[in-house]
């Protein structure tokens, strides 16, 4: 007898798509080919502190509904992201807010910084990419200091080449509020995320180092639908061609002291830097970290190869078009595609679970 749902992908909208349905009776398997749960949300304890071993995730949403699901698996600690630029050797606040306009400028009211800004901004009716949308905004000056050169590092591209839509997630403020992110709730698992997707998953068979692309006829014949979390194109056996993706290489140090550079996230905006930005894990939860000992990464983003992990899709037009070219053809009724990866869309975790448990919802109503 057929069982319901495999789920290829134990990360967040597998293992969210996987408690919400069998919660409602329906059988489940988990299947992934990494050798640990969690996706890239995955966590080590090392010294007593919880390594993000694929860059920082910090939990964060304005969905009351989103918050209520996750703390049913963890308790969060407080942890308010706040982010530095490192500008040769120069420190700048992060987002762009009034203490980055202090810092640059001297001003030190929302009034002056409006005033001043207004002077710096060029004049572009329509910006048509994240380049014309940031001098749009911020002017030449905070463009060139913050913006340029580390975008380029990110996304290995001229920013000319990039969409608008990825800087304009990150705001621009006229008062001392440095928070990275404005909703409502936020904050880290206390115990790190494997032990939160160990708990989201409790109840329900998740094997591992298991490749569904490999084995996917004996798959199609035992589960009556199948919900993908993967790359789309590996999905499609890259018929159309190859989607493009940007990719993370990691170099881990450990030190022996307290603190090596005073909070989790230090962003490194000048060209001549080759890596993008520095972690230091224990910021994210202190309590349980031993003295005297810290641990960072170095983030190092590159274009994606084979035998690397995917991580940021780069959607531009001609991606976004062949991605929409996959999408006219699969069998509805038979797959369900979710996540980064599979829609391959710059998705935060809440994002991610909210459409995992709005998908899931569909499938409970139609079944």
């Amino acid at each position: 007898m057929k069982k319901d749902y495999l789920i290829v992908g134990a990360g967040t909208f597998g293992a969210t798509f996987a408690r919400k349905m069998t919660d409602a009776g329906k059988s489940c398997v988990v299947i992934d080919r990494r050798n640990h749960i969690a996706g890239n949300a995955y966590t080590k304890e090392k010294n007593g502190i919880h390594v993000h071993k694929y860059g920082a995730h910090i939990f964060h949403t304005n969905n009351k509904p989103v918050w209520d699901f996750v703390n049913q698996f963890a308790d969060f600690n407080r942890y308010t992201h706040k982010v530095k630029a490192n500008n040769k050797h120069e420190m700048y606040s992060m987002p762009i807010n009034l203490n980055t306009l202090n810092q640059i400028w001297g001003v030190t009211s929302p009034q002056m910084a409006k005033e001043l800004i207004e002077t710096k901004k060029i004049k572009i009716e329509k910006p048509r990419n994240l380049e014309e949308w940031a001098l749009s905004q911020v002017g030449e000056e905070i463009y060139n200091l913050l913006i340029k050169d580390y975008t380029a590092k990110q996304w290995g591209r001229d920013p000319k080449d990039l969409p608008a839509s990825i800087i304009k997630r990150l705001p621009i403020r006229f008062s001392y509020n440095d928070n990275y992110f404005s909703d409502s709730y936020q904050g880290i698992p206390i115990g790190g995320y494997t032990q939160l997707f160990k708990n989201m998953l409790d109840g329900i068979e998740v094997q591992l180092d298991t490749d569904y692309i490999l084995n996917r006829d004996l798959y199609n014949n035992r589960f009556k639908k199948i919900v993908y979390t993967g790359a789309i194109d590996e999905f499609f056996r890259n018929f159309y061609g190859k989607l493009e993706w940007r990719s993370v290489s990691f170099e881990e140090r450990v030190f022996n002291t307290d603190d090596y550079q005073g909070t989790s996230v230090v962003n490194y905006a000048h060209k001549d830097i080759p890596f993008t930005r520095i972690i230091e894990h224990k910021h994210f939860d202190s309590k349980t970290a031993d003295r005297g000992v810290t641990i960072i990464s170095k983030e190092y983003s590159t274009e994606y190869s084979e035998g690397k992990e995917k991580y940021y899709p780069i959607n531009d037009k001609k991606n976004n078009n062949l991605f929409n070219k996959y999408m006219k053809f699969y069998e509805k009724d038979k797959y369900i595609f979710g996540g980064r990866l599979a829609e391959y869309t710059y998705y935060d975790m809440h994002q991610v679970i909210a459409s995992a448990l709005k998908k899931a919802q569909k499938e409970l109503e139609n079944s």
